[in-house]
């Protein structure tokens, strides 16, 4: 039977909210910390390192959050706990200079995290069904990167007029419409075994276990590039902030401002058109061409100390990161449909993310240390490649009847 959903506009509306304010909530203390700790004179070494705590803590985390997730009713509670969490840490962000106590935050940041992004895509599908799950998923991520805009826009402007602890310190404040966004999604209208990947409405659901989805090669051909793909990534805005942030310690949060709003502008107004695409030409072409344009972006940063040319560069970096946000989760619900699994495996691949933004971070920052940022950009361009090359040989197209080998009858 088909899976028709219609929830109420209400919920539909605080879906839509809660997107945009999760990314100002997020954002705070996101690609902004890397400036901060920079104008607080920690060299880039040390950067990498309280960078990379939060993504180890991330990393171990994932897959338990992605279980219980599954597992447990109370979706929009966690998500409450997560927000309220990262507003903690930004207030440590705000007071505490000392590696300790930002290592703290980090560990705070890095637990909660998990749970964010899992929850939103649960409620999602469970609100609007598999069919609807494309288009809502692209719609999701242009509230997100609105609100990425929006907070990279506002905090920028603190940043510059009030300093970087009065930019921390908006965080709480963003957090209060997060959490009014999420309660206007009525939990009655979720359901809980869709929201898992269980199977469709009028279908019997079933819950297959772990060995499942570690017996899928596309899924873990698929982790393997995801890795790859971070390794190259994850490094290159925080080096470009630091880039920046070099005798401009003013200047820092304003540069940074830019670069987001740059890439998150053009996630906002492609993420739907990217929903919808992928569900009309298929994941495969929309990944090759994301992937592609990463080791483009890495050579272009050693071409020029232009702030206004760095900061258009990031364009590219809106382009993979559109892409990938949104292709990526719809290859996991492909691959999962009907093994009520979905949220593990997109903890699994969430691990794959973390796992290579975590070496990314530490590896690219000592790289920088040594040899300078060219040298680090470079080094991501090489990796980068070695993603893209990744993908196209082991993850075949994975929407229903299209490719080869996809797990689907076609």
């Amino acid at each position: 039977m088909p899976d028709v959903i219609q929830p109420s506009s209400r919920s539909l509306r605080g879906l839509d909210w809660l997107n945009f304010f999760l990314a100002d909530v997020q954002t705070g203390v996101g690609p902004f910390l890397a400036a901060a700790l920079t104008a607080r004179k920690w060299n880039p070494q040390q950067v990498g390192f309280a960078l990379t705590v939060g993504g180890l803590i991330t990393i171990a985390v994932q897959g338990p959050a992605g279980a219980i997730v599954d597992a447990l009713r109370k979706k929009r509670m966690l998500i409450a706990v997560g927000v309220v969490g990262v507003a903690v840490a930004a207030l440590v962000f705000a007071f505490g200079s000392s590696m300790p106590l930002i290592v703290s935050a980090q560990v705070l940041l890095g637990g909660v995290a998990p749970f964010l992004g899992s929850a939103v895509t649960a409620i999602t599908l469970g609100l609007v069904g598999k069919q609807l799950f494309d288009a809502r998923l692209g719609r999701n991520n242009s509230f997100n990167s609105a609100g990425n805009v929006f907070a990279a826009v506002l905090l920028g402007g603190v940043g510059w007029y009030l300093g970087n602890r009065a930019l921390f310190l908006t965080v709480p404040v963003l957090a209060i419409p997060a959490l009014i966004s999420l309660g206007l999604i009525r939990p009655n209208e979720i359901d809980y075994l869709r929201a898992r990947g269980a199977r469709g409405e009028g279908e019997p659901a079933t819950v297959s276990g772990f060995r499942t989805l570690l017996a899928d090669r596309v899924l873990l051909g698929f982790a393997c590039a995801t890795f790859l793909f971070h390794f190259a990534n994850a490094a290159m805005l925080p080096q470009l902030g630091e880039m920046l942030a070099r005798g401009h310690t003013r200047a820092a949060a304003p540069f940074m401002s830019a670069a987001v709003t740059v890439t998150q502008t053009v996630i906002a107004l492609t993420a739907v058109w990217i929903g919808k695409t992928a569900g009309r030409i298929g994941r495969r072409p929309l990944l090759l061409f994301g992937f592609g344009v990463l080791p483009i972006r890495a050579v272009l940063y050693t071409f020029t100390n232009s702030v206004p040319l760095l900061v258009a560069i990031q364009i590219l970096d809106g382009v993979a990161n559109s892409i990938f946000v949104v292709v990526s989760t719809l290859v996991v619900a492909d691959r999962t449909s009907g093994t009520g699994r979905l949220n593990v495996a997109l903890g699994g691949l969430a691990m794959a993310v973390g796992i290579g933004g975590a070496l990314s971070n530490v590896v690219a920052g000592s790289v920088a240390q040594k040899a300078g940022f060219a040298t680090s950009f470079l080094l991501l361009g090489g990796i980068a490649v070695l993603a893209f090359l990744t993908l196209a040989v082991l993850v075949p197209e994975t929407l229903r009847g299209r490719g080869v080998g996809t797990g689907f009858d076609e």
